[in-house]
């Protein structure tokens, strides 16, 4: 029932959004596949002539162009070898291996799962993970050995750069946030007279106006499969606070962090193989994988890294018209601002630009904006996707757009509580209606990670007791990571053969390696790409785990590594220290 309703979900959304291919050849449409119920082809065709908003003028799009029909079921399969082979000989004879009508089954799941790569927890971290394992599983306590033996390994603790962590390398949580959570989460707290003396009273006030928002005051229940509607609403005023427009709880969809909500428009855009998402490159391995997992094509767009990471428009089009001459109907374009891995913040220009392609090319703009908090240049500034349509004079009649926020990132860093939502706008009643019917596959989000998100939008403000702490943890927090970024950023552009731009924002930096021609034939030899081999190295010396830019694309023949900026301020010059003499010997051991 579940694949059943996201599959109706997914095609009345592509019925909506009409997003047909203007420049491709028109292909041969497929006979009529014998499984295919002519009620289901009629639902579709009636929703494609009143739930459109996309572009005018754009033909409506037929079931077999949003989802086209696999024409051979495939046998059952015991193992992955034996599906790959099978995979490999329908190839070979022209075939679909894939599609919806038996995307249910064990073949397509588990080819969708083989091409389905995640960079940040791949091969890197797996290494990492081994040695963690042989030098603290199997000791079982790293740090008394280290101290009996500290020779034992040429580091002394492993330093995880590899992911956006914060607060496993350090960093505290906010006190208000955790204040008012432990009071909703333990509500008896809140009747007890040494509350007062151990609680500040602004967050004893939120807590009791967060409880009346929950049905129950159980934070323990289930919720609405939206999220809790006093909480969107109040992330709604956040966010027209934020921006300066009129945003609704109708259009907010709390999830387990960002990646949930980011999985859940990708099942609904993808509908098979023939489905394309233009992403950018470098990208966040998330979208690779999700679109990988619901069987669609990602269409790379690359970014400028001579223009410190820009984004250029004649690439969009560029990339788009190459896709749609291949046959495949882009559905969407990801722009992740502030940029993972790259660091960069979009000026207001350019974001302008983007909006009017996406309008002019009737393409659903996912706009991941998870680092909004995370700016460090002050000719930079955040401004939301949704923001910059609505100053353009842009309505929900005009562009599709689903806004990505999380509170894993920022100055909050509560990756561990999976908190987040997307805005959704511009999408019809009925699709929205598609929308929720996915989210309600998965009951509701949890109700901390709902609340999180809540004191994220509408933290403390003048006036509150809290506010003055609030503000000096906030400011302690992005300023050392501005000074971490800066620091990092003069120590890899000191050292021969690395070149890295400025980090703007969010929390990594993308340095390039330019390595000599004997260091790339020894990874070839060790059948590894270059930037792969050298990580490894250099976990191997250091103990710094950091990811190999292979995991998020790059330009061929280039390579690069991403290194988090969130080890504490005190450990950045032991680690710049570390790495550099590490690089020097790596360097000199394959100068050509």
């Amino acid at each position: 029932m579940r694949r059943f309703a996201s599959d109706k979900a997914r095609r009345a959304v592509a019925a909506s959004l009409r997003v047909a291919s203007r420049s491709a050849a028109p292909s041969p449409a497929p006979a009529p596949h014998p499984l295919s119920p002519a009620p289901v082809a009629a639902m579709a065709a009636a929703m494609a002539r009143f739930m459109s908003t996309a572009s005018a003028g754009v033909p409506a799009v037929s079931l077999d162009t949003i989802n086209p029909k696999v024409r051979h079921s495939p046998p059952y399969f015991n193992s992955f070898s034996k599906l790959e082979a099978w995979s490999a000989e329908q190839s070979a004879r022209g075939l679909k291996s894939f599609g919806l009508d038996w995307c249910h089954c064990l073949g397509c799941s588990a080819l969708l799962v083989l091409k389905c790569e995640y960079a940040v927890r791949g091969e890197i971290f797996n290494h990492a993970q081994k040695l963690d394992c042989v030098f603290v599983c199997l000791l079982q306590n790293l740090q008394n050995e280290l101290q009996k033996n500290p020779e034992s390994l040429p580091f002394d603790e492993m330093l995880y750069c590899n992911i956006g962590n914060p607060q496993i390398l350090g960093q505290q949580p906010i006190t208000f946030f955790r204040e008012v959570l432990s009071l909703c989460d333990h509500p008896a707290l809140l009747d007890k007279s040494e509350t007062h003396a151990l609680y500040s009273s602004d967050a004893i006030e939120r807590a009791w106006q967060i409880l009346d928002k929950i049905p129950g005051r159980a934070t323990g229940a289930y919720s609405h499969s939206q999220g809790i509607k006093g909480l969107r609403d109040e992330i709604a005023a956040g966010i027209a606070a934020r921006d300066g427009f009129h945003a609704s709880g109708d259009n907010i969809f709390l999830t387990d962090g960002a990646s949930p909500a980011v999985h859940m428009m990708m099942q609904l855009l993808i509908g098979s193989e023939k489905d394309g998402i233009l992403c950018p490159i470098p990208q966040y391995p998330l979208y690779s994988a999700s679109i990988a997992l619901h069987g669609g094509s990602l269409v790379p767009y690359f970014l400028d890294e001579e223009t410190g990471w820009g984004l250029e428009i004649d690439e969009l089009k560029k990339q788009l018209q190459e896709a749609r001459s291949k046959g495949i109907t882009v559905r969407a374009l990801v722009v992740i601002n502030p940029g993972n891995p790259t660091g960069q913040v979009l000026t207001e220009e350019n974001q302008k630009k983007i909006v009017e392609f996406c309008k002019n090319e009737g393409l659903v703009l996912l706009a991941d904006e998870v680092y909004q908090e995370n700016i460090y240049v002050e000719d930079k500034q955040f401004h939301s996707f949704k923001k910059i349509a609505r100053s353009l004079g842009y309505t929900d009649d005009d562009l599709p757009l689903a806004s990505f926020q999380s509170v894993s990132k920022g100055y909050y860093g509560e990756c561990g509580k999976r908190g987040g939502y997307m805005e959704v706008t511009g999408f019809s009643p009925e699709v929205r209606e598609q929308i929720y019917k996915v989210a309600s596959v998965n009951l509701c989000s949890n109700i901390s990670g709902q609340i999180l998100a809540s004191l994220v939008m509408n933290p403390p403000k003048a006036g509150d007791e809290s506010f003055e702490s609030f503000m000096v943890e906030k400011d302690g927090i992005l300023s050392s990571m501005a000074r971490r970024a800066k620091a990092l950023e003069e120590a890899f552009n000191s050292l021969e053969g690395i070149t890295c731009n400025k980090a703007e924002g969010a929390m990594y930096m993308f340095p390039r390696l330019h390595l000599p021609q004997k260091a790339i034939g020894a990874a070839q030899a060790a059948g590894t790409a270059p930037d792969t081999y050298y990580a490894k190295r250099l976990l191997e010396a250091t103990g710094i785990v950091v990811v190999p830019g292979s995991g998020f694309g790059q330009v061929p023949g280039t390579w690069h590594f991403r290194c988090t900026i969130l080890p504490q301020e005190d450990k950045i010059p032991a680690m710049i220290s570390s790495f550099k003499e590490f690089h020097e010997k790596f360097m000199d051991e394959y100068r050509d």
